[in-house]
């Protein structure tokens, strides 16, 4: 249903204006949270995952498109659809709307650990990856080069923020993922599952990313840590494999993203 807005104290869209992400994310306690899509390609991945849209705040000229029709004849025509003046779009979400469409949608039940395990074969674990942007483009690395499922760490940046799903191009919502359970030994668990855990690190044991040994394993588990400080000394005692990508002009390493990139190709995209 097309509802007009003109004013942004207007209540009907506090779900856009009056909380930050992290409020979001516990908006229905303890029935579980929202999350605000942005862009139709993100959305629509975003429907296509199974979410569920509660609601759709709109850029009036945006409204009238193809793209964005197309997009609401998706879903279901009691979902309220908030239209804008741009002027106001722009007052409520701080900056020049991407595409001119946003969307809450209640947050999906993530996969359980043990069954995305058993259903996997190539994966790729963030150990407190904290940045929304980092996260987003190795989800879409991720997608494009033949990873089966991503596990995260309590300390990571949240796949569905938005700027991480906007990132993602919506990968996000493509391939599986999940949450390791806090305070856990997650490598116990990869090698529970079968899985040989190469991590990536910029150690003097490691080796280079073409080493043959790293395509023997049947089930692999890569592993990559925080732009900080890199993976835990922990989780590199019980890491079958630790790898580097060469560099040269004495560049050390990579951005995490950009090594994911390079590190899916050569062990999973090839």
């Amino acid at each position: 249903m097309k509802i007009i807005i003109n004013d942004i104290n207007d209540e009907r869209v506090d779900v856009f204006t009056k909380y930050n992400e992290a409020q979001l994310y516990h908006y229905f306690e303890p029935n579980g949270g929202v999350f605000i899509a942005e862009t139709p390609n993100v959305i629509e991945r975003a429907i296509n995952r199974g979410c569920e849209p509660l609601a759709f705040l709109i850029e009036e000229k945006a409204y009238e498109t193809e793209v964005v029709q197309s997009l609401l004849a998706t879903v279901d025509a009691d979902i309220d659809f908030f239209v804008a003046p741009l002027n106001v779009i722009n007052k409520i979400t701080g900056f020049n709307l991407t595409r001119g469409v946003l969307a809450a949608f209640r947050r999906p039940q993530l996969p359980e650990v043990r069954e995305l395990l058993e259903a996997s074969t190539k994966i790729a674990i963030l150990e407190d990856v904290m940045n929304p942007t980092n996260v987003g483009a190795i989800f879409r690395s991720a997608a494009a080069l033949g990873v089966d499922a991503i596990f995260l760490t309590h300390d990571c940046a949240d796949p569905f923020y938005r700027r991480a799903a906007r990132v993602a191009m919506g990968t996000s919502f493509q391939v599986p993922w999940t949450y390791f359970e806090k305070g856990i030994c997650y490598p116990d668990k990869l090698h529970e599952a079968g899985y040989s855990i190469v991590s990536m690190a910029l150690k003097e044991n490691a080796i280079p990313l073409s080493s043959e040994e790293l395509k023997k394993p049947e089930k692999i588990a890569i592993i990559f840590g925080t732009e900080s400080t890199g993976i835990k000394d922990e989780t590199l005692e019980k890491s079958d494999f630790v790898t580097i990508i060469p560099m040269h002009h004495d560049v050390d390493s990579l951005n995490v993203a950009a090594a994911s990139a390079v590190t899916f190709w050569e062990l999973c995209g090839k």
